[in-house]
């Protein structure tokens, strides 16, 4: 007897047959609780004669071909007969935008009684491992980090503006389900739908927070032909491209009520033709770029060392479907084996946005990175904050920066090799711009500066002493006259300011900033991870060592994934969303440490040879 994992996957595969969805040399099945369904290589059906062949195939070319037609976007949104009237309405007022649309979708089309996207959603998580899922002491784990602040923001956000806006959003739909619900009646959510009341469907929040979920974790940027979003006929009036629905002749993915059923009297849709009148977000060339849901291809699962990649195939020269997204295989590993998994890229991100969005992390993650912020509001308490403002102003200058891992192996204690030639002829060129009146030496250090000068600049400013304001100041007098003749540019209000203040004011700050030496600075910083906040309560980076290892029933590969990881902790000990935030937060403490060393020598540096 087939267990429900195996029927809701059976169900879902004769779905994605109806719906034109190919499955050239792979299949999707279950792998556990964790990484939920993952797309395999697989040989099924395939005699010794020919197996050849397909694995040329499958090692490069083809493994799963889908319509773009079965793709949840925006579009389809407002072309949805029963939410569409009311979305096009409020999109065009602009109360919600397009990923509002598809969150909106996936909320309400997976409480219609017999939605065409059934066997789909029956195969989609029901829980998910982000902060906004965390139990209270879970949250805690990643206390004193940027997630934890963004996870408080949005989880505020949520009760106070989405929680409003779903309800609102809902009775709004409401209005258009009940006037149309007469002329769709049966068709549209099945007998006795017309006969209900609209209570029957009531949107809570947790609906809404799943959907949510569903949307970040499983959308994918898709570079879709232009020609398909907006078919080239024009209206000669107006001269705007026409509303058109590609498929409305052609169309025969609708599967009659009872003519394929899950053996139980269940109904199998297939879905309906995409029609298009939506403007893009972002056009290029002859592409647009459009958010949306890929049924079938959003079961990859991510990996470092991706098997696959997806693409779009607009003609229908590589797949024989226009308008069709494919995975393609021998992107990333050169030999793929029967009953391997098919991974593929979400794009190069640090712990901090993959737990963030998708609710994994990667142990000494390549890619990982620590945010530096210092706030805006913070700069009112510093002395002559008015005129700092207005130079970090003139300056253009950020506030902020991302410090990814990968610029520490070109610091002071790097582990490479550089390739000096290089980077010193980058560097000349930014340092002869801030040549002034030549009284302020070229730093030796500048080649091994890991730290990003638009935020360096903005710390020189904040950092500024009263004398050196002052000689900021004459400095721009000469250079735009008595009589302000005209206005100093971003780069000359940054020449002016490095001439007068040097790198040591700059990076005292920034050490501070990142290791809280200073208690002076303690109400200011607090949208940064800091060592004293990341190390408060949790301990230091070797505690959180040793609490993974006493974890870890086995020692855990470098290249594993959380989900992979997870198999090999002991459940009893830790859950998969505290092991999760622990090595988050140990990597945010590791990097922390290591850009501290970096700011602390640069320190030593400019102080010693006058900067």
């Amino acid at each position: 007897m087939a267990n429900p994992e195996e029927s809701k996957l059976d169900l879902f595969l004769q779905w994605l047959q109806l719906n034109g969805v190919q499955q050239r040399g792979c299949k999707i099945k279950y792998c556990d609780s964790n990484k939920g369904f993952g797309i395999f290589l697989s040989a099924d059906d395939v005699s010794d004669g020919n197996f050849k062949a397909l694995f040329y195939e499958i090692n490069f070319g083809l493994l799963l071909v889908v319509p773009l037609d079965l793709a949840i976007t925006p579009m389809r949104v407002l072309q949805d007969p029963i939410l569409g009237p009311e979305c096009s309405a409020m999109f065009e007022e602009g109360d919600v935008d397009d990923r509002f649309l598809m969150i909106l979708f996936l909320t309400i089309e997976r409480l219609r009684k017999n939605s065409s996207w059934k066997p789909y959603f029956d195969m989609l998580p029901t829980t998910f491992g982000n902060p906004l899922w965390f139990t209270d002491d879970e949250l805690l784990e990643v206390k004193g980090t940027t997630l934890y602040h963004a996870t408080e923001l949005q989880t505020s956000t949520f009760n106070i503006l989405n929680r409003r806006q779903v309800y609102v959003t809902e009775e709004k739909v409401a209005i258009s389900v009940r006037r149309q619900s007469k002329e769709f009646g049966e068709k549209a959510f099945g007998s006795p739908w017309g006969n209900r009341k609209m209570e029957n469907i009531e949107v809570s929040f947790e609906d809404f927070l799943w959907a949510n979920s569903i949307f970040w974790t499983r959308a994918l940027n898709i570079p879709f032909p232009c020609s398909y979003v907006y078919p080239q006929v024009q209206d000669e009036q107006d001269n705007t491209f026409s509303s058109f629905n590609r498929n409305a002749e052609s169309d025969t993915s609708k599967i009659s009520s009872g003519e394929l059923t899950d053996g139980k009297g269940l109904e199998i849709y297939g879905v309906e033709g995409q029609a298009t009148e939506v403007t893009p977000a972002s056009v290029q060339g002859e592409t647009v770029w459009v958010e949306g849901l890929i049924p079938g291809i959003d079961f990859c699962n991510h990996d470092l060392k991706p098997a696959a990649n997806w693409e779009v195939d607009g003609t229908g020269s590589t797949t024989g479907v226009p308008f069709s997204m494919y995975l393609l295989s021998g992107s990333g590993k050169s030999h793929l084996q029967v009953e391997d998994e098919i991974s593929i890229s979400y794009g190069s991100k640090g712990n901090e946005e993959l737990l963030y969005l998708y609710g994994f992390v990667i142990d000494n993650n390549p890619d990982d990175y620590l945010l530096v912020h210092y706030p805006l509001e913070a700069i009112q308490s510093v002395p002559f904050s008015e005129s700092k403002a207005q130079l970090l102003e003139a300056q253009k200058a950020e506030l902020r920066c991302l410090l990814p891992r990968s610029l520490l192996d070109r610091g002071f204690f790097q582990a490479g090799t550089l390739q000096k030639e290089s980077n010193d002829k980058c560097n000349v060129v930014l340092v002869s711009n801030y040549s002034w009146c030549g009284q302020r030496k070229m730093p030796s250090y500048l080649n091994r500066l890991v730290f990003p000068e638009d935020f360096l600049t903005a710390l020189r400013t904040i950092a500024m002493l009263e004398d050196e304001l002052y000689q900021v100041s004459s400095l721009l007098q000469e250079l735009v006259g008595s009589n302000g003749e005209r206005q100093p540019t971003d780069k000359e209000v940054r020449a002016a300011i490095w001439e007068s203040c040097g790198d040591s004011g700059a990076l005292q700050l920034l050490v501070d900033l990142l290791n809280m030496k200073s208690l002076k600075y303690q109400a200011q910083f607090l949208c940064c991870s800091r060592m004293v906040d990341l190390e408060e309560g949790s301990g230091t980076e070797e505690n959180d060592t040793e609490l993974l290892e006493k974890a870890c029933s086995t020692e855990i590969p470098e290249e594993y994934t959380s989900f992979e990881a997870n198999e090999l902790i002991t459940r009893e000990m830790m859950s998969k969303s505290r092991w999760c935030s622990i090595v988050y937060r140990r990597g945010q403490k590791q990097l922390t440490r290591l850009f501290v060393k970096e700011a602390e020598h640069a320190l030593q540096l400019a102080l010693s040879e006058g900067n």
